[in-house]
C-alpha cells in the first residue's frame, strides 16, 4: 500500500475553485491587479473591467475553451495526450 496520500475530488468534473472564483478567472484578476499596481492611474479601472470582459467572453464558449485555444496556437501542449496530427488513439 502506498503511505502517500494522493488527492481525489469529490466530483472529476469539477473545476479548481478559490472561493467562488475558477482557477483561470482568478489568474485574470491577478495579472490585472499587478498591471494596476506597477502603471496605477486609469489602469485601476483594469482591474474590474478586465475580469468582467473576461468573464463575458468565457460564458459564450464551451468548457476550457482557452485550453484548445493555447493547444491550437502551439503554446501548450495537453499531457497524455498525442499530438494533433494523429490519426489513430488506442487508450
Amino acid at each position: 500500500m502506498n503511505d502517500k496520500q494522493d488527492f481525489f475530488p469529490q466530483y472529476l468534473s469539477a473545476p479548481l475553485q478559490v472561493l467562488w472564483f475558477e482557477a483561470d478567472e482568478l489568474a485574470v484578476m491577478i495579472i490585472f491587479f499587478t498591471i494596476s499596481s506597477l502603471y496605477g492611474g486609469w489602469f485601476w479601472l483594469s482591474l474590474i473591467l478586465g475580469p468582467f470582459f473576461y468573464l463575458r467572453i468565457k460564458k459564450k464558449y464551451p468548457k476550457s475553451f482557452i485550453k484548445h485555444l493555447l493547444y491550437f496556437a502551439g503554446l501548450k501542449t495537453p499531457r497524455n495526450y498525442p499530438s494533433f496530427f494523429e490519426k489513430l488513439f488506442l487508450e
